[in-house]
């Protein structure tokens, strides 16, 4: 009985933890004079309470985990939602593909630009010493 309630404390503790970073982030968006969903804010809350280790990630775990794993489940009424409008798509069909691939591409040369950016180029030690000696 005991581990029972303590298991139970822990998903409720990490869903009342996630659902206040959440809250959180939707009160501070309303603050804001741009709009950025307050979902996102929240998420960024809870990542830096974790990045800084404010928050141990113990506390969220089991929440998080329950999220991740019945996360497919959580998309169906998203699927159905688009499927209403089933007849927009398929008369703006060409479009969405195009600006699907463009966005692609895009995200695909940013991303690689920011990482060679951040990375850089990576001295071997000893590679320009064999080549001075050549």
């Amino acid at each position: 009985m005991r581990k029972t309630l303590i298991t139970l404390w822990e998903y409720l503790r990490a869903f009342i933890l996630i659902y206040a970073c959440l809250y959180a982030g939707i009160g501070i968006a309303s603050l804001l004079p741009i709009v950025i969903p307050g979902s996102i804010i929240g998420m960024l809350i809870l990542f830096v309470l974790l990045a800084l280790q404010i928050m141990p990630s113990k506390w969220v775990f089991p929440g998080c985990y329950v999220l991740i794993r019945y996360m497919a489940l959580l998309f169906v009424p998203i699927g159905v939602g688009v499927m209403q409008y089933y007849d927009v798509l398929r008369a703006q069909f060409g479009p969405v593909v195009v600006s699907c691939i463009i966005s692609t591409l895009v995200v695909l040369v940013v991303v690689s630009w920011s990482s060679q950016l951040v990375h850089g180029e990576r001295k071997v030690i000893g590679h320009d010493e064999a080549e001075k000696h050549d």
